[in-house]
């Protein structure tokens, strides 16, 4: 691995490059613009990518905060509410029609606590895992991390483990199943 790909490995550049792209896509649905049909694919794309980034961090960033940080359940806990919360919105998202007016209040809620989400963990949690954790170990969690996204679900699942063991057993399986499903739907991962 070359030094610059072993650099974007960082546990820290990865979550926040993901951050970066949920904002990007938050971006587009807030300009109002494109067809119903555009703005109901954004919104999935988007579903996707949080739920894949929050299956990650719940398998591996957040074990590594309870373990390094002295309020580590603490930061932990408060991190698997708010994904609880987001991920129960992204469940109601899921099943409107982008012309329900439901779907841009519920966008705009599901915008907020996520907003809400990536600026507690990145003025906080990630700073304190940056100080506490060696590069090696950063290095090493951010390939799980980009590891466990490519199996991870793809749609919500509010009543799924979110804590390991039983989550790093389950959501494998449980990508698999949402990836089938978005390939007979024609929805785009």
């Amino acid at each position: 691995m070359t030094a610059a790909r072993e650099h974007d490995t960082d546990l820290i550049r990865v979550i926040t490059a993901d951050h970066r792209e949920v904002e990007r896509v938050f971006d587009e649905l807030e300009s109002g613009q494109g067809t119903p049909e555009h703005r109901r694919a954004l919104a999935d794309h988007v579903i996707t990518q949080l739920v894949r980034h929050a299956v990650a961090e719940e398998q591996f960033m957040y074990p590594a905060a309870r373990k390094v940080l002295p309020n580590g359940d603490e930061v932990a806990d408060h991190e698997l509410r708010e994904h609880a919360e987001a991920e129960l919105v992204m469940k109601e998202l899921e099943g409107l029609e982008p012309t329900d007016p439901r779907f841009d209040q519920l966008l705009g809620e599901l915008m907020r606590e996520i907003r809400h989400h990536i600026q507690d963990e990145e003025s906080d949690l990630l700073p304190q895992l940056a100080a506490r954790c060696s590069a090696e170990d950063l290095q090493e969690l951010g390939r799980k991390v980009i590891a466990a996204k490519k199996v991870a679900p793809t749609r919500p699942h509010p009543a799924a483990p979110d804590k390991p063991p039983a989550n790093l057993l389950l959501n494998p399986g449980t990508g698999l199943i949402d990836r089938l499903r978005d390939a007979l739907s024609g929805r785009n991962s």
